[in-house]
């Protein structure tokens, strides 16, 4: 694999000062030799300018958080990443890199969970190119390398996880947010590794049933609560009614044989777990009756 190779240039102020001085010298040179007569001096004058001419394309601008990675006839020769007007060999290819962090959002993927339920994901990937040499020659388009990788890391985690927690299973897209961003995040470094590229953050920006199975989800989640909520309204109720017994019985305040005990029990369950109030029926006779 080809490395980056950090690497000076001349500054392009100085090399500019140089060739603006060599560029009056060698007019005046011309002008002399002229006025002399002295042609080869004018061919030199000629000369000279042309080679003058030639280094100054040897400029060239690194903007801050910019790299321009130097070839020489198709051979790495290094990377400067020093701000700035810089001047190099003219035969050098000068190519930019931005080395800025970098974020796309990935399209809404349909893809089936670890349950097989289809489910639709969409994730945010924030990255950097930290070897430029890599970005540019191990691959032959590393910013749509990012996106076709990230997008492939994503359905490969989607496939291994639940969207909802289970029996079996502790971490799940939904429940889990935390654990699975960091997952992702792993997932989509190794395949970007070779790529120079290192990822600061990936994080799911989009998760829902896909369309043709979320009503049901739905109804099945709403069962699900309604029965967890069922079940908490109970298991209060029972301790409620308990500790009405404990405390009539403690203070004397009626005894109750067993059949009126399971009156006064199913009552009160009746009143405390019932969706509606209850509705108070006055007894004018005695306890019996």
């Amino acid at each position: 694999m080809i490395r980056e190779i950090k690497r000076s240039a001349a500054s392009g102020y100085v090399m500019l000062a140089v060739l603006i001085t060599a560029l009056l010298m060698i007019g005046a040179f011309f002008v002399m030799s002229i006025r002399s007569g002295n042609l080869p001096g004018v061919f030199s004058s000629v000369l000279l300018f042309l080679v003058n001419i030639f280094l100054m394309a040897g400029f060239f601008l690194v903007q801050p958080n910019e790299a321009k990675v130097l070839q020489l006839f198709g051979e790495y020769v290094g990377t400067v990443h020093e701000p700035g007007l810089k001047w190099a060999n003219p035969f050098y290819k000068k190519t930019a890199v931005s080395t800025r962090v970098r974020n796309f959002e990935s399209g809404k993927l349909k893809v089936n969970d670890s349950q097989g339920s289809p489910i639709e994901i969409a994730a945010v990937v924030v990255w950097k190119v930290y070897d430029t040499a890599e970005a540019l020659f191990e691959v032959d388009d590393y910013e749509q390398f990012v996106q076709i990788q990230s997008e492939s890391a994503l359905r490969n985690l989607t496939t291994t996880y639940p969207y909802e927690p289970d029996e079996t299973e502790s971490l799940a897209l939904r429940s889990s947010p935390a654990e699975i961003a960091m997952a992702l995040k792993e997932e989509i470094q190794d395949r970007l590794e070779q790529a120079g590229v290192t990822v600061i953050e990936a994080r799911i920006s989009h998760l829902a049933y896909a369309p043709e199975i979320a009503n049901a989800m739905l109804r099945r989640q709403q069962a699900s609560a309604i029965i967890a909520a069922r079940q908490q309204i109970v298991t209060g109720a029972v301790g409620m009614v308990e500790m009405a017994l404990e405390q009539l019985n403690e203070h004397s305040v009626v005894d109750l044989d067993e059949e009126r005990k399971a009156a006064m029990v199913s009552n009160l369950l009746v009143v405390l777990c019932g969706e509606e109030n209850a509705k108070p029926v006055l007894n004018t006779g005695t306890l019996h009756t």
